[in-house]
């Protein structure tokens, strides 16, 4: 809104200008015209006044007679200007000619005297009407009154406009000053760090609630002009928590001061924490300063550190440690000295993880090395490198360590039972031990060396120590290459199958066949099983193998009699991988045999962990005709829960029991004991690697139903067990019938 004494200047300043637009331009106009034709009128005037003063003087008797010929003196040619009229008067003043039209009032007239001589004789008169000039004065007074009144608008209104919009713009800016410096005091108050505003002299501008409320100050004992010393002296005095050393925080300060691009310092407090100072110089002199409290910070990049080197579970030093700590001992080991690294690894210890869960075994890894860490020396090195797998370092000695009695001491404290939340745990510790430099000069090699003798101590049952000897290696790298062959060999295809008959014990008949797999390597010749399915197992490529076992067998049995089955081995991880079912479904399809003539033989190794999830799988195998055996039965893990809780068709006697019958009587109750389980559960029965005839009589006496094993037929191909069939089959069609 604009102010009504500035309202009421510009409206006068309007009228003004337009009152002397109206008035002035037409009075200029007339008198610009009235000068014009005055001046115009005054020449022709003198001009005639000397012609008529010459021709008095040549003819200077009764010139005022002589009217005809001062007429054509006088006498001037049209110009197209307005109309003059002139007159001739004598010195008496008495009208001697006059010459021109009527005139129009009003009238302009200009009388120049006639001199002759020196003495004056007469005068002319040139007259003209300023009819014209007032016309055109009245269009003119027309058009500066329109243009005073559009003056008197554009003065009154576009300045008014022009300010009504400047001062709606200036409150709008007023509006949004007030916003931001709103804004500015909004995050001057929310910031997370405080902040102080220093003048080219050093003295307080500004400051935050922030910065108070971090150093504990009272917010009445800050005023502008303070110096950063009078602002610590406050602190010392009134604050919660003082600097540390002021006087090394102040000079500090100066020196960052003196840098043209500022700086930062950390300042410790008596409090713990630490306050980080940034200096930014402004451009028009003094600088600003920020305040953070990064305790929180340091000591999350102080626990980031930690971690980079410890176990978090533990809190014993990581594998990236224990490599720093393993190079800088073996750079400092003297010639006389050697150190022993052992590598430690919990047996059964995925038991724990399965069953009870990962919580359990976090804890039970936490006891495991509070335990190691009470069996070893102070000047001792302990890591965890991940999972289960620890490493232990004994430091360099000049004599040798009593590394049988130290190893034997981890596997005796840390194989003792453990109360994990109310649960009664029992694992073991496998160790394998290298001394260098004899065992190797590097890291790398040490710990390459150790788990060999690991591995060692594991396949000999555990819970036990191993020394590193140069043949693990050899042996190692043995597997290796046979691991790498039996990659190449699935991907080739160079397996092949043999099956052992099954033979019925009362008619002496074929009623199957166990499909056995062979490995035909290209240099080696033929590997057993025995040599390759466990490496197979532990390196996942039994799935592979098992998938073409079982649809190669489903196809060859469909060249066999109706009446025989076919027996394939599953093993425990394509029951894992969950596709079995799928497997054997497509199996049957691809190769067309009936799926009652399928019998798929599984270890109680497969129930032995998922149970629910292994009996659902078997019982969808069951609805699709197939049949299942349980293999091995009685090597260890036997439940007869097992058998309670799904129908078997057959089991399956291990060999074991079979190899000591008749002269064992143990092996005998046991393999009685079995035979008669399965007849009261009508279960099948079937001894594996029945190899003479006491065997067999054995097994008859006792109601076993099936035999197979080299008594009757070693594995034969394909090709020749095909000619078994058609020997049996002319042998059975040659023999007499009972006559009706």
């Amino acid at each position: 809104m604009i102010p009504p004494r500035l309202r009421a200047l510009v409206n006068r300043t309007a009228v003004t200008v337009a009152v002397l637009i109206a008035i002035g331009i037409p009075a200029g106009n007339f008198y610009v015209d009235y000068s014009r034709k005055a001046e115009t009128l005054a020449f022709k005037a003198r001009l005639n006044a000397s012609r008529v003063a010459q021709y008095i003087y040549t003819h200077d008797s009764f010139w005022q007679y002589q009217r005809v010929r001062l007429s054509e003196v006088i006498k001037l040619p049209e110009t197209g200007d307005e109309p003059i009229a002139q007159a001739i008067y004598d010195n008496d003043g008495s009208l001697v000619l006059r010459e021109g039209p009527a005139l129009a009032a009003p009238i302009i007239e200009m009388r120049i005297p006639i001199v002759v001589s020196g003495a004056t004789v007469g005068a002319l008169s040139v007259e003209t009407s300023l009819w014209s000039a007032f016309v055109a004065s009245l269009y003119v007074d027309l058009f500066s009154v329109a243009l005073a009144v559009a003056a008197y608008l554009a003065l009154r209104w576009v300045p008014l406009r022009a300010l009504d919009r400047a001062i709606e713009e200036l409150k709008a800016s007023e509006v949004a000053l007030a916003a931001q410096i709103e804004c500015l005091d909004s995050a001057l108050t929310n910031m997370v760090q405080g902040l102080c505003m220093f003048d080219p002299k050093g003295r307080l501008v500004i400051s935050n609630a922030r910065f108070a409320e971090m150093y504990g100050l009272p917010i009445d004992k800050i005023a502008a002009g303070m110096t950063i010393r009078d602002l610590m002296a406050v602190a010392t005095k009134y604050g919660k928590a003082a600097d540390v050393d002021p006087e090394a925080t102040l000079a500090l300060r100066d020196a960052i001061a003196r840098e043209a691009n500022g700086g930062n310092l950390v300042q410790r407090l008596t409090d713990g924490r630490s306050i980080s100072i940034a200096y930014s110089p402004r451009p028009g002199g003094g600088f600003v300063v920020t305040f953070e409290d990064i305790t929180t910070r340091l000591a999350a990049e102080e626990r980031i550190r930690h971690l980079a080197h410890f176990d978090a579970l533990t809190e014993l030093p990581n594998r990236v440690t224990f490599y720093e700590r393993a190079k800088a001992i073996l750079a400092h080991l003297r010639r006389d000295e050697s150190v022993a690294f052992l590598s430690l690894d919990l047996d059964h210890f995925k038991n724990v993880n399965d069953t009870l869960g990962h919580p359990i075994g976090d804890l039970m890894l936490k006891t495991v090395a509070q335990r190691m860490r009470s069996c070893i020396r102070e000047e001792d090195f302990i890591a965890r490198l991940g999972g289960d797998e620890f490493v232990l370092i004994q430091v360099p000695t000049a004599t040798a360590a009593d590394l049988p009695a130290l190893a034997s001491r981890l596997i005796e404290v840390v194989g003792a039972p453990y109360d994990i939340e109310g649960h009664q745990i029992v694992i073991g510790l496998s160790i394998g031990i290298v001394v260098a430099p004899g065992d190797g000069t590097d890291p790398d090699m040490l710990m390459k060396n150790a788990d060999l003798a690991l591995y060692r101590a594991k396949a000999d049952g555990g819970g036990t120590y191993r020394f590193f000897e140069a043949a693990m290696d050899a042996r190692m790298r043995e597997r290796r290459t046979l691991e790498l062959d039996l990659r190449r060999g699935v991907l080739k295809g160079e397996f092949e199958l043999e099956y052992q008959p099954i033979i019925d014990v009362k008619t002496n008949a074929i009623t199957g066949c166990e499909a056995l797999v062979r490995w035909q390597h290209p240099k080696r010749g033929l590997i057993p099983p025995v040599e390759f399915i466990g490496l197979a197992e532990e390196t996942g490529l039994i799935v592979p193998i098992g998938e073409w076992v079982l649809t190669k067998a489903c196809t060859e049995a469909t060249g066999w009699p109706d009446h025989i089955m076919v027996s394939v081995n599953v093993s425990p991880a394509q029951f894992k991988s969950r596709n079995i079912v799928q497997t054997v479904r497509d199996a049957l399809t691809k190769s067309g045999l009936s799926a009652k003539r399928l019998e798929l033989e599984i270890t109680e190794l497969v129930l032995l962990k998922e149970t629910e999830g292994a009996f659902a799988l078997l019982h969808q195998l069951r609805d699709l005709g197939v049949k299942i055996a349980m293999d091995d039965f009685g090597t260890g893990y036997s439940s007869l829960g097992y058998l309670r809780s799904f129908p078997f068709d057959k089991i399956k006697i291990d060999q074991s029991f079979i190899r000591d019958l008749p002269h064992k009587e143990d092996s005998v109750a046991i393999v009685r004991a079995v035979v008669g389980l399965g007849s009261s559960l009508g279960i099948t029965t079937t001894a594996e690697g029945v190899e003479t005839m006491d065997q067999l009589a054995s097994l008859t006496s006792e109601g076993c139903n099936e035999f197979q094993g080299f008594l009757y037929s070693r594995p034969k191909p394909a090709a020749e067990i095909q000619k078994l069939f058609k020997r049996e089959a002319a042998a059975a069609a040659s023999q007499p019938t009972n006559a009706g």
